[in-house]
C-alpha cells in the first residue's frame, strides 16, 4: 500500500446502455473490489477543496456524475491531474495516494464506492505524515 504510484490508479470505463441510460456497476466486474459503502458529494460550493487526505487500506472508485470535477493524485514523489466529466467512467484511487478534489461547480455531483465501511484510523489527514508514512 505504502508503495502505491499515480500510476496505480486508472480510469475504468464502466457499462453503459446508451438506449435507456442505464450505467451497471458489479462487485468485483466493473468494480475490483467489494463495495462497503458509497457516499455522494453535492451542493459543494464554487472553488471548493474536498478531499486532503490518504488512506491506508481504503480503495475508491470516484465518478463525477454531473459536471465533473478535477482530482490532483499524489504519491509523495509524483503527481497526476485528471478531470472526471464523463459519468461512464470512474476514476480508481489505491491506498497510499494523496487526493484533492477541486472545480467542483454547483451543479457538480460526485458519487464515491469505497472498500471499506468508514475508520477514521485509515485516513492520513496531515501532508506531512503523509510524506512519512510514504518513506
Amino acid at each position: 500500500m505504502k508503495n502505491n504510484t499515480v500510476d496505480s490508479c486508472k480510469i475504468i470505463d464502466l457499462k453503459h446502455n446508451k438506449t435507456n441510460g442505464i450505467i451497471n456497476i458489479e462487485n468485483n466486474i466493473d468494480v475490483p473490489f467489494d463495495v462497503k459503502r458509497l457516499y455522494y458529494l453535492y451542493d459543494i460550493s464554487d472553488n471548493s477543496i474536498r478531499g486532503e487526505h490518504a488512506h491506508k487500506e481504503l480503495n475508491q472508485l470516484i465518478i463525477g456524475l454531473n459536471k465533473g470535477l478535477t482530482i490532483t493524485l499524489d504519491d509523495g514523489e509524483n503527481k497526476k491531474i485528471l478531470i472526471l466529466d464523463n459519468m461512464n467512467q470512474g476514476l480508481l484511487i489505491v491506498p497510499g495516494i494523496w487526493r484533492t478534489l477541486s472545480d467542483f461547480s454547483a451543479e457538480s455531483i460526485c458519487l464515491v464506492l469505497a472498500s471499506e465501511l468508514y475508520t477514521e484510523a485509515d485516513y492520513i489527514r496531515n501532508y506531512n505524515e503523509f510524506l512519512k508514512y510514504k518513506k
